[in-house]
């Protein structure tokens, strides 16, 4: 039963209508199931004062839904971010007298131009969003890659770790690496809305029990795998795609945080060559990066003003 991953922005509890919280942190989890068809709604918390949960909400979908109440620097903050990070499939939904003619400028050329104009009716997004769900197909591979969001101890079980499987296939009693640590771990059992499975891949919203680890040994952004491709790196060089929208240039010893998965890494610009659209960066990261060959991490710029989501760059392969 595949999941689909979808971010709600910009109107908080947009997604009680729609689906059942199950959590809240920093980001709140809305669940919904029927028949084989499961979603999972994530909205950033204390977003916009910190920019770290918009960012772990896009991540996490693989679609969103803007909730527009207001045409703002804050919408477009959510539009960059979202395309930085390729989320697109998507869709729009108007309040009050707002009207299509004035955020269509602000679309051009980013992953939103593509998004659907919906209305707003709670019970017709919710039957468009699991017939969505119902349509993806599942894919076994051999790998699998799960960047862990939340974990704790359960009574009785042990360590429990919540994620989305980011790439492959993860089976239980799978011995998967615990990345940056290097602690082989054995996964004990897989959850998926709370029923058990076997296996889980690309997309599935997962807790995974986990032996041979202390959930206090773990953090946000750490990495179960046992993909060999999987790299750790914490100073390199890469060309960035800076958004037509950030108009301040990268400069050297500025700090700026790469974010990829489930990290958010503070890094400083040790040189900056070529052109400003798309510069030559060199970087010393502040923690391990830890990434598969040619992944995409976003650029951002916590003191950037109205704007931080400054673009990407492509992780060495």
């Amino acid at each position: 039963m595949p999941n689909l991953n979808v971010a709600v922005l910009g109107q908080p509890g947009f997604s009680s209508s729609l689906a059942k919280k199950s959590s809240v942190s920093d980001l709140a989890f809305y669940d919904l199931k029927k028949g084989q068809a499961q979603i999972t709604i994530v909205e950033p918390v204390r977003y916009p004062e910190r920019l770290a949960p918009l960012f772990y909400a896009c991540s996490l979908a693989d679609m969103a839904i803007i909730v527009v109440e207001k045409v703002d620097h804050l919408f477009g903050e959510a539009i960059v971010m979202l395309d930085t990070l390729g989320v697109s499939k998507g869709a729009i939904l108007l309040k009050g007298f707002i009207q299509k003619e004035q955020i269509a400028p602000l679309l051009q050329g980013t992953v939103a131009e593509g998004y659907d104009f919906i209305d707003d009716d709670a019970v017709a997004l919710r039957e468009s969003l699991l017939e969505a769900a119902a349509s993806i197909k599942g894919k076994e591979e051999r790998h699998g890659t799960v960047p862990v969001d939340h974990h704790f101890n359960v009574k009785g079980v042990g360590t429990v770790v919540l994620g989305k499987v980011s790439d492959g296939t993860i089976r239980k009693h799978d011995k998967l690496t615990a990345h940056p640590l290097g602690v082989i771990v054995n996964l004990r059992s897989i959850q998926k809305h709370d029923d058990d499975f076997d296996t889980a891949s690309v997309g599935d919203r997962v807790g995974l029990a986990l032996r041979g680890v202390d959930s206090d040994r773990l953090d946000r952004g750490h990495v179960l795998s046992d993909d060999p491709r999987i790299a750790a790196v914490d100073e390199f060089d890469a060309v960035a795609d800076i958004s037509r929208f950030w108009r301040a240039p990268l400069r050297e010893g500025m700090v700026i945080h790469l974010g990829h998965w489930m990290q958010m890494v503070p890094c400083r610009v040790l040189s900056v060559s070529g052109e400003p659209g798309s510069p030559k960066l060199s970087l010393k990261a502040d923690d391990l990066i830890i990434h598969l060959p040619g992944d995409k991490a976003t650029i951002m710029h916590l003191e950037g003003g109205k704007l931080r989501v400054a673009g990407s760059l492509t992780l060495p392969s």
